[in-house]
Protein backbone atom coordinates (compact mmCIF):
# COMPACT_ATOMS: atom_id res chain seq x y z
CA UNK A 1 0.00 0.00 0.00
CA UNK A 2 1.55 3.11 -1.11
CA UNK A 3 1.81 5.73 2.02
CA UNK A 4 0.00 8.99 0.74
CA UNK A 5 2.66 11.96 1.00
CA UNK A 6 1.53 15.51 1.13
CA UNK A 7 4.04 16.35 -2.11
CA UNK A 8 1.56 14.15 -4.07
CA UNK A 9 -1.28 16.36 -3.78
CA UNK A 10 -2.04 19.63 -5.57
CA UNK A 11 -0.60 23.15 -3.81
CA UNK A 12 1.11 26.17 -3.43
CA UNK A 13 4.78 26.53 -3.19
CA UNK A 14 5.38 27.96 0.05
CA UNK A 15 6.70 31.84 -0.02
CA UNK A 16 10.17 30.26 1.84
CA UNK A 17 13.02 27.96 0.68
CA UNK A 18 12.12 24.67 2.82
CA UNK A 19 15.44 24.73 4.90
CA UNK A 20 14.20 27.81 6.35
CA UNK A 21 10.60 26.79 7.24
CA UNK A 22 12.49 23.78 8.77
CA UNK A 23 14.21 26.54 11.10
CA UNK A 24 13.80 26.66 14.92
CA UNK A 25 13.22 30.20 16.91
CA UNK A 26 16.79 30.95 17.50
CA UNK A 27 17.40 29.88 13.80
CA UNK A 28 15.10 32.61 12.39
CA UNK A 29 16.50 35.18 14.75
CA UNK A 30 20.15 34.09 13.07
CA UNK A 31 19.27 34.88 9.93
CA UNK A 32 17.21 38.09 10.99
CA UNK A 33 20.34 39.34 12.23
CA UNK A 34 22.29 37.95 9.39
CA UNK A 35 20.10 39.87 6.84
CA UNK A 36 20.50 43.23 8.80
CA UNK A 37 24.26 42.88 8.65
CA UNK A 38 23.99 42.20 5.21
CA UNK A 39 22.10 45.07 4.50
CA UNK A 40 23.85 47.20 6.70
CA UNK A 41 27.54 46.32 4.35
CA UNK A 42 25.11 47.12 1.45
CA UNK A 43 24.56 50.34 2.75
CA UNK A 44 27.94 51.14 3.39
CA UNK A 45 29.19 50.17 0.04
CA UNK A 46 26.27 52.32 -1.23
CA UNK A 47 27.48 55.14 0.80
CA UNK A 48 31.04 55.30 -0.37
CA UNK A 49 30.25 55.24 -3.77
CA UNK A 50 27.71 58.23 -3.77
CA UNK A 51 28.98 60.29 -1.14
CA UNK A 52 25.15 60.41 0.45
CA UNK A 53 23.95 59.49 3.95
CA UNK A 54 21.01 58.31 2.72
CA UNK A 55 20.82 54.85 3.46
CA UNK A 56 17.90 54.26 5.77
CA UNK A 57 15.97 52.86 2.15
CA UNK A 58 18.86 50.18 2.58
CA UNK A 59 18.47 49.18 6.27
CA UNK A 60 14.44 49.54 6.05
CA UNK A 61 14.64 46.54 2.80
CA UNK A 62 16.75 44.58 4.80
CA UNK A 63 13.37 44.62 7.68
CA UNK A 64 11.02 43.79 4.46
CA UNK A 65 13.29 40.57 3.31
CA UNK A 66 13.25 39.65 7.60
CA UNK A 67 9.49 39.74 7.94
CA UNK A 68 9.08 38.47 4.17
CA UNK A 69 11.23 35.07 5.30
CA UNK A 70 10.75 34.16 8.54
CA UNK A 71 7.80 36.34 9.60
CA UNK A 72 6.81 38.98 12.07
CA UNK A 73 8.55 38.07 15.41
CA UNK A 74 12.19 38.17 13.87
CA UNK A 75 11.33 41.40 11.63
CA UNK A 76 10.71 43.36 14.69
CA UNK A 77 13.92 42.47 15.89
CA UNK A 78 15.46 43.40 12.44
CA UNK A 79 13.31 46.92 13.22
CA UNK A 80 15.31 47.60 16.09
CA UNK A 81 18.82 46.75 15.19
CA UNK A 82 18.39 48.44 12.17
CA UNK A 83 17.31 51.07 13.79
CA UNK A 84 20.39 51.25 16.49
CA UNK A 85 22.41 51.17 14.13
CA UNK A 86 21.35 53.47 11.64
CA UNK A 87 21.54 55.63 14.79
CA UNK A 88 24.78 54.63 15.12
CA UNK A 89 25.99 55.80 11.77
CA UNK A 90 24.83 59.42 11.73
CA UNK A 91 25.80 59.62 15.29
CA UNK A 92 29.63 59.22 14.67
CA UNK A 93 29.12 60.81 11.35
CA UNK A 94 30.66 58.62 9.29
CA UNK A 95 30.00 61.17 6.09
CA UNK A 96 31.13 64.00 8.16
CA UNK A 97 27.87 65.02 9.67
CA UNK A 98 29.27 67.34 12.36
CA UNK A 99 25.35 67.48 14.43
CA UNK A 100 22.32 66.19 14.06
CA UNK A 101 20.25 67.92 11.71
CA UNK A 102 16.40 68.46 11.62
CA UNK A 103 16.40 66.23 8.75
CA UNK A 104 18.52 63.77 10.62
CA UNK A 105 16.03 63.97 13.75
CA UNK A 106 13.19 63.51 11.52
CA UNK A 107 14.60 60.52 9.82
CA UNK A 108 15.58 58.63 13.50
CA UNK A 109 11.84 59.46 14.14
CA UNK A 110 10.49 58.13 11.15
CA UNK A 111 12.94 55.10 10.63
CA UNK A 112 11.43 52.64 13.49
CA UNK A 113 7.76 54.10 12.68
CA UNK A 114 8.56 52.50 9.27
CA UNK A 115 10.69 49.81 10.16
CA UNK A 116 8.33 48.46 12.40
CA UNK A 117 5.01 48.76 10.34
CA UNK A 118 6.82 47.40 7.40
CA UNK A 119 8.21 44.35 9.51
CA UNK A 120 4.15 44.23 11.23
CA UNK A 121 2.68 44.17 7.78
CA UNK A 122 5.19 42.25 5.40
CA UNK A 123 5.30 39.41 8.59
CA UNK A 124 1.33 39.13 8.87
CA UNK A 125 1.09 39.03 5.26
CA UNK A 126 3.74 36.19 5.06
CA UNK A 127 1.79 34.33 8.23
CA UNK A 128 -1.70 34.58 6.36
CA UNK A 129 -0.75 33.38 3.15
CA UNK A 130 1.38 30.43 4.92
CA UNK A 131 -2.21 29.88 6.57
CA UNK A 132 -3.85 29.86 2.78
CA UNK A 133 -1.21 27.70 1.26
CA UNK A 134 -1.97 25.22 4.28
CA UNK A 135 -5.65 25.53 3.89
CA UNK A 136 -5.47 25.24 -0.01
CA UNK A 137 -3.46 21.84 0.83
CA UNK A 138 -5.50 20.36 3.74
CA UNK A 139 -8.42 21.40 1.52
CA UNK A 140 -6.87 19.80 -1.70
CA UNK A 141 -6.16 16.21 0.34
CA UNK A 142 -9.58 16.44 1.91
CA UNK A 143 -11.16 16.69 -1.47
CA UNK A 144 -8.71 13.75 -2.73
CA UNK A 145 -9.87 11.68 0.63
CA UNK A 146 -13.65 11.92 0.34
CA UNK A 147 -13.22 10.89 -3.79
CA UNK A 148 -11.25 8.04 -3.27
CA UNK A 149 -13.46 7.08 0.12
CA UNK A 150 -16.61 7.48 -2.24
CA UNK A 151 -15.41 5.07 -5.00
CA UNK A 152 -14.83 2.60 -1.77
CA UNK A 153 -16.42 -0.60 -0.53
CA UNK A 154 -13.77 -1.27 1.52
CA UNK A 155 -13.94 -0.69 5.09
CA UNK A 156 -10.04 -1.76 6.05
CA UNK A 157 -9.16 0.12 3.13
CA UNK A 158 -11.09 3.47 3.87
CA UNK A 159 -8.94 2.42 7.48
CA UNK A 160 -5.65 2.57 5.94
CA UNK A 161 -6.35 5.51 3.62
CA UNK A 162 -7.67 7.62 6.25
CA UNK A 163 -4.49 7.52 8.36
CA UNK A 164 -2.76 8.30 5.45
CA UNK A 165 -4.63 11.32 4.20
CA UNK A 166 -4.77 12.88 7.72
CA UNK A 167 -0.73 12.14 7.86
CA UNK A 168 -0.76 14.18 4.36
CA UNK A 169 -3.46 17.14 6.02
CA UNK A 170 -1.44 17.38 9.07
CA UNK A 171 1.78 17.34 7.29
CA UNK A 172 2.66 15.05 10.50
CA UNK A 173 1.82 11.92 11.82
CA UNK A 174 -2.00 10.28 11.99
CA UNK A 175 -3.45 7.18 13.14
CA UNK A 176 -6.74 5.19 13.06
CA UNK A 177 -7.90 2.37 15.60
CA UNK A 178 -11.18 0.52 14.96
CA UNK A 179 -11.89 -2.79 16.55
CA UNK A 180 -8.16 -3.10 17.93
CA UNK A 181 -6.94 -2.42 14.49
CA UNK A 182 -4.11 -0.05 14.26
CA UNK A 183 -3.33 1.60 10.99
CA UNK A 184 -0.60 4.68 10.99
CA UNK A 185 0.37 7.19 8.75
CA UNK A 186 3.69 9.62 7.84
CA UNK A 187 5.55 7.08 10.46
CA UNK A 188 3.83 7.67 13.21
CA UNK A 189 4.93 5.30 16.81
CA UNK A 190 2.32 5.99 19.22
CA UNK A 191 3.20 6.28 23.09
CA UNK A 192 1.30 4.50 25.79
CA UNK A 193 -0.44 7.70 26.76
CA UNK A 194 -1.46 8.14 23.16
CA UNK A 195 -2.61 4.52 22.81
CA UNK A 196 -4.51 4.99 26.20
CA UNK A 197 -5.89 7.89 25.65
CA UNK A 198 -7.78 6.54 22.11
CA UNK A 199 -8.67 3.24 23.64
CA UNK A 200 -10.58 4.75 26.24
CA UNK A 201 -12.17 7.28 23.77
CA UNK A 202 -13.08 4.25 21.75
CA UNK A 203 -14.62 2.62 24.48
CA UNK A 204 -17.35 5.77 25.69
CA UNK A 205 -20.96 4.42 25.72
CA UNK A 206 -22.24 8.15 24.46
CA UNK A 207 -20.69 6.89 20.96
CA UNK A 208 -20.86 10.59 19.75
CA UNK A 209 -18.01 12.46 18.09
CA UNK A 210 -15.97 14.36 20.09
CA UNK A 211 -12.16 15.65 20.07
CA UNK A 212 -9.38 15.50 23.24
CA UNK A 213 -5.97 16.46 23.46
CA UNK A 214 -3.11 13.67 24.51
CA UNK A 215 0.81 14.14 24.56
CA UNK A 216 0.45 16.71 21.80
CA UNK A 217 -1.67 14.69 19.83
CA UNK A 218 -5.72 15.26 18.69
CA UNK A 219 -7.25 12.37 19.24
CA UNK A 220 -11.24 12.16 17.94
CA UNK A 221 -13.78 9.67 18.52
CA UNK A 222 -15.26 8.77 15.22
CA UNK A 223 -19.18 8.28 14.46
CA UNK A 224 -18.57 4.56 14.28
CA UNK A 225 -16.47 2.66 17.20
CA UNK A 226 -13.33 3.86 15.56
CA UNK A 227 -10.20 6.64 16.81
CA UNK A 228 -8.46 8.82 14.63
CA UNK A 229 -5.80 10.98 15.93
CA UNK A 230 -2.80 13.16 14.21
CA UNK A 231 -0.11 15.67 15.39
CA UNK A 232 0.46 18.17 12.99
CA UNK A 233 4.03 20.48 12.78
CA UNK A 234 3.34 23.55 12.90
CA UNK A 235 0.60 23.27 15.21
CA UNK A 236 -2.44 24.13 12.96
CA UNK A 237 -4.85 26.97 13.39
CA UNK A 238 -8.92 26.73 14.37
CA UNK A 239 -9.76 26.67 10.29
CA UNK A 240 -7.28 23.92 9.70
CA UNK A 241 -8.25 21.85 12.85
CA UNK A 242 -11.88 22.33 10.95
CA UNK A 243 -10.44 20.53 8.20
CA UNK A 244 -8.62 17.84 9.73
CA UNK A 245 -11.71 17.06 11.61
CA UNK A 246 -14.38 16.99 8.72
CA UNK A 247 -11.28 14.82 7.09
CA UNK A 248 -11.75 11.89 9.73
CA UNK A 249 -15.89 12.35 9.83
CA UNK A 250 -15.76 11.88 6.29
CA UNK A 251 -13.37 8.37 6.39
CA UNK A 252 -15.73 7.23 9.26
CA UNK A 253 -18.61 7.93 7.69
CA UNK A 254 -17.19 6.16 3.90
CA UNK A 255 -16.19 3.11 6.34
CA UNK A 256 -19.89 2.95 7.97
CA UNK A 257 -21.51 3.02 4.57
CA UNK A 258 -19.08 -0.06 3.40
CA UNK A 259 -19.69 -1.99 6.68
CA UNK A 260 -23.26 -2.14 5.85
CA UNK A 261 -22.59 -2.38 2.25
CA UNK A 262 -21.29 -5.49 3.22
CA UNK A 263 -23.34 -7.09 5.83
CA UNK A 264 -25.96 -6.08 2.91
CA UNK A 265 -24.26 -7.89 0.57
CA UNK A 266 -24.46 -10.93 3.54
CA UNK A 267 -27.33 -10.79 4.14
CA UNK A 268 -28.33 -10.74 0.26
CA UNK A 269 -26.13 -13.59 -0.16
CA UNK A 270 -27.71 -15.62 2.81
CA UNK A 271 -31.17 -14.94 1.54
CA UNK A 272 -30.05 -16.24 -1.75
CA UNK A 273 -28.39 -19.34 -0.48
CA UNK A 274 -31.64 -20.17 1.64
CA UNK A 275 -34.16 -19.67 -1.38
CA UNK A 276 -31.46 -22.22 -3.55
CA UNK A 277 -31.72 -24.41 -0.45
CA UNK A 278 -35.67 -24.64 -0.50
CA UNK A 279 -35.75 -24.63 -4.44
CA UNK A 280 -33.25 -27.81 -4.10
CA UNK A 281 -34.79 -29.37 -1.53
CA UNK A 282 -38.39 -28.86 -3.36
CA UNK A 283 -36.78 -30.21 -6.54
CA UNK A 284 -35.08 -33.15 -4.70
CA UNK A 285 -37.80 -34.14 -2.75
CA UNK A 286 -40.17 -34.32 -6.34
CA UNK A 287 -37.24 -35.88 -7.99
CA UNK A 288 -37.24 -38.86 -5.03
CA UNK A 289 -41.03 -38.92 -4.53
CA UNK A 290 -42.27 -39.42 -7.93
CA UNK A 291 -39.52 -42.72 -9.05
CA UNK A 292 -39.98 -44.21 -5.36
CA UNK A 293 -43.79 -43.91 -5.37
CA UNK A 294 -43.93 -45.79 -8.55
CA UNK A 295 -41.43 -48.46 -7.60
CA UNK A 296 -43.30 -49.20 -4.43
CA UNK A 297 -46.38 -48.88 -5.97
CA UNK A 298 -44.83 -51.69 -9.01
CA UNK A 299 -43.36 -53.76 -6.25
CA UNK A 300 -46.78 -53.63 -3.90
CA UNK A 301 -48.85 -55.14 -7.15
CA UNK A 302 -46.85 -57.28 -8.11
CA UNK A 303 -46.17 -58.50 -3.97
CA UNK A 304 -50.06 -58.42 -3.57
CA UNK A 305 -51.44 -59.41 -7.50
CA UNK A 306 -48.69 -61.16 -8.76
CA UNK A 307 -50.25 -64.54 -9.23
CA UNK A 308 -52.91 -63.12 -10.52
CA UNK A 309 -51.29 -61.02 -13.45
CA UNK A 310 -50.51 -62.11 -16.71
CA UNK A 311 -46.75 -62.71 -18.03
CA UNK A 312 -46.74 -59.26 -19.79
CA UNK A 313 -48.73 -57.03 -16.73
CA UNK A 314 -45.83 -58.44 -14.16
CA UNK A 315 -43.09 -57.54 -17.58
CA UNK A 316 -44.31 -54.01 -17.40
CA UNK A 317 -44.10 -53.83 -13.46
CA UNK A 318 -40.51 -55.28 -13.33
CA UNK A 319 -39.77 -52.58 -15.69
CA UNK A 320 -41.38 -50.24 -14.44
CA UNK A 321 -39.39 -50.71 -11.21
CA UNK A 322 -35.95 -50.96 -12.95
CA UNK A 323 -36.57 -48.07 -15.01
CA UNK A 324 -37.31 -45.78 -11.87
CA UNK A 325 -34.63 -46.98 -9.68
CA UNK A 326 -32.09 -46.46 -12.24
CA UNK A 327 -33.48 -43.06 -12.71
CA UNK A 328 -33.52 -42.43 -8.81
CA UNK A 329 -29.51 -44.05 -9.55
CA UNK A 330 -28.66 -41.55 -12.05
CA UNK A 331 -29.91 -38.15 -9.75
CA UNK A 332 -27.93 -39.97 -6.63
CA UNK A 333 -25.12 -40.18 -9.02
CA UNK A 334 -25.55 -36.08 -10.09
CA UNK A 335 -25.32 -35.06 -6.18
CA UNK A 336 -22.61 -37.17 -5.31
CA UNK A 337 -20.38 -35.70 -8.97
CA UNK A 338 -21.66 -32.27 -8.01
CA UNK A 339 -20.36 -32.78 -4.39
CA UNK A 340 -16.71 -33.88 -6.10
CA UNK A 341 -16.91 -30.74 -8.67
CA UNK A 342 -17.23 -28.66 -5.82
CA UNK A 343 -14.55 -30.20 -3.53
CA UNK A 344 -12.23 -30.28 -5.98
CA UNK A 345 -11.96 -34.22 -5.58
CA UNK A 346 -13.33 -35.62 -9.05
CA UNK A 347 -10.63 -37.65 -10.62
CA UNK A 348 -10.73 -37.54 -14.22
CA UNK A 349 -8.51 -40.37 -16.14
CA UNK A 350 -7.19 -39.06 -19.54
CA UNK A 351 -6.46 -41.57 -22.08
CA UNK A 352 -7.60 -41.98 -25.95
CA UNK A 353 -10.98 -44.21 -26.11
CA UNK A 354 -13.46 -45.02 -28.60
CA UNK A 355 -16.02 -42.21 -28.76
CA UNK A 356 -18.39 -43.83 -31.06
CA UNK A 357 -18.97 -47.06 -28.78
CA UNK A 358 -19.20 -45.02 -25.43
CA UNK A 359 -22.35 -42.42 -27.18
CA UNK A 360 -24.33 -45.92 -28.64
CA UNK A 361 -23.88 -47.92 -25.36
CA UNK A 362 -25.61 -44.16 -23.67
CA UNK A 363 -28.07 -44.03 -26.46
CA UNK A 364 -29.25 -48.20 -26.24
CA UNK A 365 -29.95 -47.28 -22.67
CA UNK A 366 -31.82 -44.21 -23.14
CA UNK A 367 -33.86 -45.80 -25.98
CA UNK A 368 -34.69 -48.86 -23.88
CA UNK A 369 -35.45 -46.66 -20.61
CA UNK A 370 -37.31 -43.54 -22.18
CA UNK A 371 -39.00 -45.58 -25.30
CA UNK A 372 -41.04 -42.77 -25.85
CA UNK A 373 -38.45 -40.44 -27.87
CA UNK A 374 -36.66 -41.30 -31.08
CA UNK A 375 -32.36 -40.60 -30.25
CA UNK A 376 -30.68 -41.12 -33.51
CA UNK A 377 -26.79 -41.12 -34.11
CA UNK A 378 -24.71 -40.23 -37.26
CA UNK A 379 -20.86 -40.36 -36.03
CA UNK A 380 -18.80 -38.20 -38.33
CA UNK A 381 -15.46 -39.05 -40.25
CA UNK A 382 -12.30 -39.39 -38.23
CA UNK A 383 -14.38 -38.81 -35.44
CA UNK A 384 -14.18 -42.38 -33.89
CA UNK A 385 -11.45 -41.20 -30.93
CA UNK A 386 -10.93 -38.86 -28.36
CA UNK A 387 -8.92 -38.14 -25.11
CA UNK A 388 -10.84 -38.37 -21.98
CA UNK A 389 -12.19 -40.37 -19.34
CA UNK A 390 -14.82 -42.60 -20.89
CA UNK A 391 -16.67 -43.19 -18.01
CA UNK A 392 -17.14 -39.51 -16.97
CA UNK A 393 -17.96 -38.41 -20.69
CA UNK A 394 -20.90 -40.91 -20.19
CA UNK A 395 -21.68 -39.04 -17.21
CA UNK A 396 -22.13 -35.70 -19.23
CA UNK A 397 -23.84 -37.08 -22.53
CA UNK A 398 -26.43 -38.84 -19.94
CA UNK A 399 -27.16 -35.48 -18.43
CA UNK A 400 -27.30 -33.88 -21.79
CA UNK A 401 -29.79 -36.56 -23.02
CA UNK A 402 -31.66 -36.27 -19.83
CA UNK A 403 -31.83 -33.02 -20.53
CA UNK A 404 -32.61 -33.13 -24.01
CA UNK A 405 -35.92 -35.54 -23.23
CA UNK A 406 -36.59 -33.60 -20.07
CA UNK A 407 -37.69 -30.80 -22.47
CA UNK A 408 -38.84 -32.21 -25.58
CA UNK A 409 -42.61 -33.68 -26.20
CA UNK A 410 -42.55 -37.47 -26.15
CA UNK A 411 -42.53 -38.74 -29.63
CA UNK A 412 -39.65 -36.24 -30.83
CA UNK A 413 -36.53 -36.78 -32.23
CA UNK A 414 -33.12 -36.46 -30.02
CA UNK A 415 -30.21 -36.73 -32.51
CA UNK A 416 -26.75 -37.13 -31.70
CA UNK A 417 -23.91 -36.63 -34.00
CA UNK A 418 -20.22 -36.60 -34.25
CA UNK A 419 -17.48 -34.35 -35.84
CA UNK A 420 -13.49 -33.93 -36.35
CA UNK A 421 -13.10 -30.03 -36.12
CA UNK A 422 -9.36 -28.72 -35.71
CA UNK A 423 -8.25 -31.58 -33.72
CA UNK A 424 -10.89 -31.92 -31.43
CA UNK A 425 -14.11 -34.16 -31.58
CA UNK A 426 -17.70 -32.40 -30.95
CA UNK A 427 -20.21 -34.23 -30.00
CA UNK A 428 -23.82 -32.35 -30.59
CA UNK A 429 -26.95 -33.05 -28.86
CA UNK A 430 -29.78 -31.35 -30.28
CA UNK A 431 -33.68 -31.73 -29.09
CA UNK A 432 -37.06 -30.22 -29.92
CA UNK A 433 -37.91 -28.68 -27.13
CA UNK A 434 -39.30 -24.74 -26.67
CA UNK A 435 -35.31 -23.31 -26.47
CA UNK A 436 -34.02 -21.07 -24.47
CA UNK A 437 -34.11 -16.97 -24.71
CA UNK A 438 -30.82 -16.10 -26.43
CA UNK A 439 -29.61 -13.81 -23.65
CA UNK A 440 -30.27 -17.30 -21.05
CA UNK A 441 -27.81 -19.16 -22.94
CA UNK A 442 -24.44 -17.91 -21.51
CA UNK A 443 -26.44 -18.85 -17.88
CA UNK A 444 -27.41 -22.57 -18.90
CA UNK A 445 -24.38 -24.69 -17.26
CA UNK A 446 -24.93 -22.23 -13.61
CA UNK A 447 -25.59 -24.41 -11.05
CA UNK A 448 -29.34 -24.38 -10.30
CA UNK A 449 -30.20 -22.40 -12.87
CA UNK A 450 -33.41 -22.98 -14.83
CA UNK A 451 -34.61 -21.14 -18.21
CA UNK A 452 -37.90 -19.43 -17.87
CA UNK A 453 -39.40 -21.79 -19.93
CA UNK A 454 -38.61 -24.89 -17.44
CA UNK A 455 -39.90 -23.12 -14.53
CA UNK A 456 -43.15 -25.58 -14.52
CA UNK A 457 -41.49 -28.48 -15.42
CA UNK A 458 -39.53 -30.91 -12.51
CA UNK A 459 -35.82 -30.21 -12.05
CA UNK A 460 -32.92 -29.01 -9.62
CA UNK A 461 -30.99 -27.23 -12.39
CA UNK A 462 -27.82 -29.39 -11.53
CA UNK A 463 -27.32 -31.68 -14.89
CA UNK A 464 -26.04 -29.19 -17.22
CA UNK A 465 -23.71 -27.30 -14.33
CA UNK A 466 -22.24 -31.05 -13.95
CA UNK A 467 -21.94 -31.76 -17.69
CA UNK A 468 -19.54 -28.31 -17.56
CA UNK A 469 -17.73 -29.27 -14.49
CA UNK A 470 -16.83 -32.66 -15.96
CA UNK A 471 -16.02 -31.72 -19.33
CA UNK A 472 -13.38 -28.76 -17.68
CA UNK A 473 -12.16 -31.71 -15.48
CA UNK A 474 -11.27 -33.82 -18.75
CA UNK A 475 -9.53 -31.08 -20.16
CA UNK A 476 -12.81 -30.13 -22.81
CA UNK A 477 -15.96 -27.89 -23.01
CA UNK A 478 -19.51 -27.90 -23.04
CA UNK A 479 -21.21 -25.45 -24.97
CA UNK A 480 -25.00 -24.41 -25.87
CA UNK A 481 -26.65 -22.71 -29.27
CA UNK A 482 -30.02 -22.57 -30.57
CA UNK A 483 -31.12 -24.65 -33.43
CA UNK A 484 -30.23 -23.10 -36.89
CA UNK A 485 -32.71 -25.14 -38.70
CA UNK A 486 -36.66 -24.60 -38.95
CA UNK A 487 -37.25 -26.23 -35.81
CA UNK A 488 -37.04 -25.59 -32.06
CA UNK A 489 -34.79 -26.59 -29.50
CA UNK A 490 -31.16 -26.50 -28.41
CA UNK A 491 -28.24 -27.71 -29.50
CA UNK A 492 -25.56 -28.87 -26.81
CA UNK A 493 -22.48 -29.27 -27.76
CA UNK A 494 -19.29 -31.59 -25.63
CA UNK A 495 -15.54 -30.99 -26.81
CA UNK A 496 -12.57 -33.37 -26.34
CA UNK A 497 -9.05 -33.21 -27.70
CA UNK A 498 -8.90 -35.69 -30.88
CA UNK A 499 -6.46 -38.76 -29.98
CA UNK A 500 -4.32 -38.62 -33.14
CA UNK A 501 -3.42 -34.90 -32.31
CA UNK A 502 -2.89 -35.62 -28.13
CA UNK A 503 -0.38 -38.56 -29.90
CA UNK A 504 1.16 -36.30 -32.15
CA UNK A 505 2.03 -34.07 -28.67
CA UNK A 506 3.26 -36.33 -26.70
Amino acid sequence: MPVLRAATLPRRLLLSPSWIVRLNAPGRYALALAVVMASWSAAQILSQLTSSNRISGVLLAGVLVTSYLVGSGPGYAAAIVSFLIYNFYLGASIVGVAAYRAEDILLLVTFPVVAFLMGNLTGRLRDETKRTDIRQRMTAVLFEGTREFSACDDAAFIRVRLADYLAAAAQGQAFVLEDEVLCTGGGAELTPMVMSAAQALAQEASGEARSIEAAGWRVRRLSGAGVAGWRADPAPGPQEEDLLQILADAGAAAMTRAQMAAGKAGAEARARTEDLRNSLLSSISHDLRTPLAAVLASATSLQQFGDKFDAKTRQDLIATIQEEAERLNAFVTNLLHMTRLESGALDAHSAAFDLAEVIDRTRRRFERLRAHWKISFAPGEGAGLAVGDPVLFQVALANVLENAIRYSPPQSNISLSSALEEGAVVVRVADEGPGVEASELPRLFEKFYRGASAKRTPGTGLGLSIVRGVMHGMGGQAEAALRTDAKSGLVLSLTLPAAERHEEAV
